[in-house]
């Protein structure tokens, strides 16, 4: 499922239109964001937490040269599926 179909999704179980849709997910993408550049989690119950991780400094290999190369320190976004998402999909 793609942006558009998830939209028009949004649109036929609400009742809204296409573009409040759009506007309702711009902005829930957004806070989502926006809470994790600022450092803090997002739980949402029965469906699963966004957070950041923080992945160290390592070595690595250019697999066409074979030369080392420094991989530097970055955040990385998590989701972890919550316990209610996990059994509905088993």
């Amino acid at each position: 499922m793609n942006k558009n179909e998830l939209i028009a999704s949004i649109a036929n179980e609400t009742g809204l239109t296409k573009s409040d849709s759009t506007k309702a997910l711009d902005a829930l993408v957004s806070s989502i964001t926006s809470a994790l550049k600022s450092g803090d989690e997002v739980r949402l119950v029965g469906f699963g937490t966004f957070s950041v991780s923080k992945r160290s400094a390592t070595t690595g290999r250019n697999p066409r040269t074979g030369a080392t190369i420094k991989i530097p320190a970055r955040k990385q976004a998590k989701f972890k599926a919550g316990k209610a998402l996990q059994d509905s999909v088993n």
